[in-house]
């Protein structure tokens, strides 16, 4: 009988052991040799292209950061001229591409006020308030026109204080909205003590204000004033001067005082400044 050795392999088992690891070393080596004889990869982009592509990227980020970035309107930093701001400039006082164009359009045919400035109405009040006071014009052309003599007319002036509003109406220039607005705030204020209080009205601007002004006229004595001494908190503080703390104030200090002698004595209150106290003292009695 013949005996084998375990740790006997046959030939063929060890021919085909070889074979194996032959494979092996093929699969793991063969990738390597093949790259070895690869060439690397040249990409060239000529310095024109590069220079084309940053311009594009900086357009994209200007364009992109205008239309992302919160409005905020900033004050020009030195005095200018209207007519001579470009597009940039505009931008960058915190107006969008859309109103710049509108601008340039008023700025073409050319302003030469703050009131024309004014007038274009895609400026917000925040921006015109901050730019203001920096701007300059240049003088108003005058044409040589023949000018028609105007036939003198009869001015007629409505009282503010008694008008109803289809005598408000009878105003050229004055609309619906505005003698409707009047008639409000002189309740509100108990009546008008001077003309220069139609300004204070809540969407009137300056063009229509000088339209209509000429034809109004105002009797002081026909305002209705309040009783320092009576009114309470609430009536108090429905006058437009006049807000909640400041009418709380004025009933503490009537009561401190067991009520007012004279009506300066309302200065005393902190919350009351000499500017508010001239706004009020025709509206206020003892």
């Amino acid at each position: 009988m013949t005996h084998y050795s375990p740790l006997y392999v046959s030939p063929r088992s060890r021919k085909g052991i070889v074979i194996f690891f032959i494979i092996c070393l093929i699969v793991i080596f063969l990738p390597r040799i093949i790259q070895s004889f690869d060439k690397p990869l040249k990409i060239t982009i000529s310095k024109s292209k590069i220079a084309d592509f940053e311009k594009r990227r900086k357009e994209y980020y200007q364009k992109t950061s205008y239309a992302k970035r919160k409005t905020r309107y900033k004050a020009p930093a030195l005095r200018f001229d209207p007519n001579t701001y470009k597009k940039e400039d505009w931008l960058r006082l915190g107006l969008s591409e859309k109103q710049v164009n509108v601008v340039l359009k008023f700025t073409e045919k050319g302003i030469y006020s703050n009131e024309d400035l004014q007038k274009i109405f895609v400026i917000p009040a925040a921006l015109f308030t901050l730019m203001k006071d920096s701007t300059f014009y240049p003088c108003k052309p005058i044409f040589n026109k023949i000018e028609k003599v105007p036939v003198p007319l009869t001015k007629i002036e409505i009282d503010l204080n008694m008008a109803s509003e289809n005598e408000l109406l009878t105003i050229k220039g004055l609309g619906p909205y505005y003698a409707k607005a009047i008639l409000k705030y002189k309740n509100e204020l108990g009546g008008f003590v001077r003309k220069s209080q139609v300004m204070e009205i809540y969407k009137m601007n300056t063009e229509s204000y000088e339209k209509i002004i000429p034809y109004l006229k105002i009797n002081p004595s026909d305002v209705r004033t309040i009783n320092i001494n009576e009114a309470t908190v609430e009536e108090l503080n429905a006058h437009p001067y006049l807000n909640w703390g400041q009418a709380n104030s004025l009933v503490k200090m009537r009561m401190q005082k067991n009520g007012f002698k004279n009506i300066n004595e309302i200065k005393q209150s902190h919350l009351i400044d000499e500017e508010t106290y001239e706004k009020l003292l025709p509206y206020l009695s003892l």
